[in-house]
This record gives structure tokens, sequence and C-alpha cells, in this order.
């Protein structure tokens, strides 16, 4: 990755305030993200789902995180499933987080591979009262593409339909609201380097200059102090025509930043 995430402490103390809101016996699943396609066998760049990585701190596709408080044994009250890499896919997608990595990043103990999800969902929900599940609530979400977290809900509804189910989205709302000293810091830094972005852009700016010249600007900076690139790139012809991306590439730069 290109950006240094926050400590282990930090996604511990993020966890540590959902599992008390959780009823008696409830068990929360989180997952990630897909990589979306784009063509023959392309495909866009992966975003994960801004939850599950509020939660653990990984950032890759086809991860799924359980949070069991109140399981029989301790090892299965934090369980973090990651995808199993081996060389083939090192060399052609890239390095995955081995399970070793993925505790000491999540500072979650028990990391099993993402085959291992089913055998062990079968076994502990027997154990709990409850399944919260979690769904992107956002007043102004108006996505038309299922989410791989809405595809994973819906087997696990049919796969338990007797349990009793609650929403995570509420919880999360509530506990992503109040910010540590740690994400306090990014989110400055954050800011700090999307106002280096646009002065780098004042003093480039003229007339005759394109919106994409001006991307390329932005995009310049945010790279080299370690972000991904811009969030939102226009269409052809939206290049055409002004837009404000202000909130945006801050935000999306507090998110990579660190």
């Amino acid at each position: 990755m290109r950006y240094a995430p926050l400590s282990a402490a930090t996604y511990r103390e993020h966890r540590a305030r959902f599992r008390p809101l959780l009823e008696k016996g409830g068990l929360a699943l989180f997952h990630s993200n897909d990589i979306m396609p784009t063509s023959a066998d392309g495909s866009m760049p992966f975003k994960q789902a801004s939850d599950i990585f509020y939660l653990s701190g990984i950032d890759q596709e086809e991860t799924i995180l359980l949070l069991f408080p109140d399981a029989v044994d301790a090892k299965d009250r934090e369980i973090l499933f990651v995808r199993e890499t081996n060389e083939t896919i090192a060399i052609w997608e890239g390095a995955k987080y081995s399970q070793k990595e993925a505790t000491e990043l999540s500072g979650i103990a028990t990391v099993l591979w993402t085959s291992s999800y089913e055998a062990t969902i079968k076994r502990l929900v027997p154990q709990c009262e409850h399944l919260y599940l979690n769904s992107n609530e956002h007043l102004r979400q108006g996505n038309e593409v299922e989410t791989r977290e809405e595809r994973k809900n819906a087997e696990t509804r049919a796969q338990f339909p007797l349990h009793s189910l609650r929403r995570s989205a509420p919880i999360m709302h509530r506990i992503r609201s109040r910010k540590t000293k740690e994400e306090v810091a990014q989110i400055q830094r954050a800011i700090a380097i999307t106002g280096k972005a646009f002065e780098r852009v004042c003093g480039f700016v003229k007339p005759g200059v394109k919106e994409y010249e001006i991307e390329a600007e932005i995009t310049h900076e945010f790279i080299r102090n370690g972000c991904a690139a811009m969030p939102t790139r226009p269409s052809s012809r939206a290049a055409t025509t002004p837009a404000c991306c202000t909130t945006s590439a801050t935000t999306w730069c507090a998110t990579t930043a660190m």
C-alpha cells in the first residue's frame, strides 16, 4: 500500500466501541467490497468498504470480519478472514496480507483464510441469538449495483432464516462520529496535503489550461505525498464544464494519507 495505516491500537479501540452496543448473543458480520470489472479481463481500482476498513484496517478484497463478543471460545470473539495468497497471486496481482501481517495491522489474533468462512459461520451461528448485518444507509446513497455485502447479507438470511436480524449501520454511524487522536492527526495531514495541491494549482492555472491538466497537477501532489489519485474522474462531457471537488478530494486524501 502507498499510505501508512493507523495503528492496531486504533482499530482495537474502534471494535471496543462497537461491541458493547450489540445485544446479548449478537454476532456481527462485515464484508469487503468487490473488485469491480470493466471489460475483457480488466478491473477498476479496488476501494474498500469503509466500515470493515474502520474496524480492521484491512484494505483488501474478499475480507470478512466476524465479531461475536459472547462466543463460548475466546478465540471466536473476533475473527478476520482474508484471501489466501501464494507466489503466483503475488506476481500477477500484487502482494496480499499473510495471516501474520493481518494480525499485526488489525490487532485481531484469530485470522483465517476466507475459504474457512462457511464452515466457521455454520459452527458459530447456532451459538448466537441475533445476526447483525451491515448495509449502506447513507441518506444520499443511490447505488444501483449490488455490493458484495448486500449479496452476502442475502445469502446469510437465506441460510439462517430463523435467527433474528439486527442492523449494524446505526451503531457504525454512532461510533464513527467520534474520532481518536490518531484519526484527527490523519485528517489534519489530509487537509495539509489538499492545501498543497490547491496552492500548486493556483500557480498553474491560466487562460487556456484544460481541466484535465489541472487534475494532473492535483494528482501529482496527492501521489507525491503518499495519497491515492483523485477520487473522481470527470467524463469527457463533464471535463468541459466546471466542477467543485474540494470536499471529496480532502475526504479521499484523509482515507489514504496515513
